[in-house]
């Protein structure tokens, strides 16, 4: 296997026992990104020099007898919404095109600490709106086992990365499902933490109740690191949780034995493509033979989630949005008579079509005679929402699930129909709304080979668990170890 494909934990042992330099790792990674970057276009920036610069850093370090951290020397990419101090941060919106971070977020923080070599800012949907990264102002992203196909969204770029062998590991961010779609369509592992287990802070806001940062990664095991860093209670972010981290690689255990499995019959719906269907009841079987105990529920509410989410995300990306104005930053129309008229030119220039749709349903939602119909109902249903898991979880441990009702689909195909774009989320998006974790690991294939991942979704802060389920599974099978065929290897 080439060093692009193998996991963190395998390349961090490699370097430790000199048996690789961070420079060879650092220069294969970009050797790779050289070969199918034109096919794949993961990545808006690549801090190619700076990259070089971070793996003879550590090289020198671990020739001089030093420990180094798990990530250390270790290529990851960065979703295109996570400030970045001194490197562009677009959100793949033409209105940011020139903005360059000030300061790192909290997340980025805590990743220099352990000293990785930071590869660049992957591509996404505009502002984090849309599920299959079709909506940057710059470009579509392919899917590494059939660039014709989406690599789902919004993190579609660093999804994209991590099953292309251009990063090890990435970071996205998750409001109704952007890091477990894509995960799922290309065949890698992603994480929703808990909202609040991870900081905001430096994250650029879509819907501030909803957004949570989160690992993508080739197996559950460097998931779990990865967690452990970057999880954690920060003052510059009132709404993150101030709990104990726990140390997630302790829940890398093969045991699920007992364990009461959740299996939710509103998310086998109509209309899910039948070999999803198949292969997450596979997968459910597996989990049951492995000694888990599996348990219908009911979340009576899941009918609403798409509709209560599509009220509650553009409300809140609204008023996110209204910064954007062209006076204190990123770009500003010319040519305008007063200050109204240059508003409404740079928002109509600079700002794509869905970003423009949301911030249009959430200003109505919030307008005066329509806030009680609209917002206000959909707050009391997320309570609803949140109060099935609730109830369910009274039953049993964690609750598993398709990620998507469908596979990656071709660029293009769901584009000019937003409802049917908007459905894919129905398996993802109740978790954002009840704050809770969620995990997808590959568990099988289509018909035409592309990725099925299965959504194993735990209790607040309980990501131990989710882990140790997603864990189990994963040894035994082998789907994690398959990488995409690109480019001919």
């Amino acid at each position: 296997m080439k060093l692009f494909e193998q996991p963190a934990h395998v390349l961090h042992d490699m370097l430790v026992n000199k048996e690789i330099t961070s420079l060879e790792l650092t220069e294969a990674v970009l050797a790779r990104i050289d070969e199918v970057e034109g096919d794949v276009k993961a990545y808006l920036t690549i801090t190619r020099d700076e990259a070089i610069a971070q793996a003879k850093a550590v090289d020198e370090k671990i020739a001089k007898g030093e420990t180094i951290s798990f990530l250390e020397g270790i290529p990851g990419a960065i979703k295109d919404n996570i400030c970045t101090k001194g490197v562009k941060t677009t959100c793949a919106s033409k209105i940011l095109q020139n903005f360059v971070a000030p300061y790192d977020a909290t997340v980025m923080t805590k990743l220099r600490e352990q000293n990785p070599v930071i590869i660049g800012k992957a591509n996404m949907d505009e502002f984090a709106m849309g599920g299959s990264t079709e909506n940057s102002a710059f470009q579509k992203t392919g899917n590494p086992w059939n660039t014709e196909c989406v690599p789902g969204g919004s993190s579609g770029g660093s999804a994209a990365a991590v099953a292309a062998g251009t990063a090890v590991w990435a970071l996205g961010s998750d409001t109704g499902g952007s890091i477990r779609q894509p995960a799922s369509f290309c065949g890698v592992v992603g994480m929703k933490p808990t909202y609040g287990r991870v900081s905001r802070y430096g994250l650029v806001a879509y819907a501030s109740s909803l957004d949570q940062i989160g690992p993508i990664t080739k197996d559950v095991t460097d998931c779990a690191h990865i967690l452990n860093i970057i999880s954690g209670r920060d003052e510059m972010d009132s709404t993150s949780v101030n709990e104990e981290v726990p140390d997630f690689t302790k829940a890398l255990v093969e045991d699920v034995k007992g364990l009461k499995v959740g299996i939710p019959k509103e998310y086998f719906v109509k209309g899910m493509d039948p070999d999803v269907e198949k292969t997450i009841r596979e997968a459910i079987d597996k989990l049951k033979e492995l000694g888990a105990e599996i348990v219908e529920i009911s979340l009576p509410h899941t009918d609403y989630a798409i509709s209560t989410y599509y009220l509650i995300s553009p409300a809140e990306a609204a008023t996110n949005l209204a910064r954007y104005d062209g006076v204190s930053y990123g770009e500003r129309a010319e040519d305008a008579a007063d200050l109204v008229e240059m508003m409404t030119k740079t928002r109509t220039q600079y700002l794509g079509e869905e970003v423009k749709r949301r911030i249009m349903i959430g200003n109505y939602a919030l307008s005066a005679g329509y806030y009680d119909a609209y917002y206000l109902k959909a707050l009391k249903v997320r309570r609803l929402i949140k109060e099935d898991f609730d109830k369910a979880f009274e039953q049993v441990d964690v609750i598993v699930c398709p990620t998507a009702p469908t596979p990656a689909y071709k660029i293009g195909e769901k584009i000019s129909n937003p409802l049917e774009m908007y459905l894919q989320d129905a398996c993802t998006v109740p978790l954002n709304l009840a704050g809770l974790p969620g995990i997808s690991v590959p568990c099988g294939y289509s018909s035409d080979n592309m990725p099925i991942g299965l959504q194993i979704i735990g209790k607040a802060l309980d990501e131990e668990t989710i882990l140790r389920v997603a864990y189990t599974y994963e040894q035994s099978q082998s789907f994690h170890n398959d990488r995409a065929q690109l480019g001919g290897n």
